[in-house]
């Protein structure tokens, strides 16, 4: 019986109609987003604007994403995919992370990025990409994005999925509510406790 089920290729569910606009005014619990009425959807649903605007990168990383989602555009809702802009200050970096829930393809529009991701098997993939490149990072992999230049750099990703997550791997660890103990974070780094400390110490404001 197993043998005779369809293969399911979709991480997100599919639509069963043409469109499944997110109602941001329903408390009703999917996996997903409610579906608004389809007699109150509008071309305002599918759309979004604010993606030609730089992202402030004056923060301690030099770095800003800005997630188009369907959170930010309802029509999105069902439909398996999302976007972002990626703006790099000279220097900036966007840290290790993952989205657990999508791959991801990243064109670079504007100066040079060192991007790269981390196999299972502790292989990396890294390559520096200028404008016009594109690199892919599978799903669930940790990933980077550095400029090394002297000029900002602008990249635009696509994301399989909806809402793809945003997993920072020092964050998470660090920055961890409840916290990780100090025993179990300085056993897996080989640190001491005091290091520990100044490393939480580090991440207790998130940004």
């Amino acid at each position: 019986m197993a043998a005779s089920l369809p293969l399911a290729l979709a991480y997100d569910p599919s639509p069963l109609q043409d469109f499944c606009v997110a109602d941001a005014a329903s408390d009703v619990f999917v996996n997903g987003l409610a579906c608004k009425d389809p007699a109150r959807v509008s071309a305002g649903d599918f759309a979004f604007s604010g993606l030609h605007a730089a992202g402030d990168t004056a923060n301690a990383l030099g770095s800003r994403v800005t997630l188009v989602d369907a959170r930010a555009v309802p029509g999105l809702n069902s439909l398996g995919v999302s976007m972002a802009r990626l703006d790099l200050a000279p220097g900036g970096l966007n840290p290790p992370h993952t989205h657990p829930r999508a791959a991801e393809v990243l064109t670079v529009v504007e100066g040079q990025m060192h991007a790269g991701f981390v196999a299972a098997d502790g292989t990396l993939f890294a390559r520096v990409l200028s404008a016009g490149d594109a690199f892919v990072f599978p799903r669930g992999l940790v990933h980077f994005e550095f400029n090394f230049g002297d000029r900002p750099a602008v990249g635009i990703a696509g994301l399989g999925s909806q809402n793809p997550g945003l997993i920072r791997v020092a964050d998470s660890l660090f920055g961890a509510t409840p916290a990780l103990t100090d025993d179990v974070l300085a056993k897996t780094f080989r640190i001491d406790a005091a290091t520990v400390q100044r490393m939480k110490a580090q991440f207790a404001t998130k940004k």
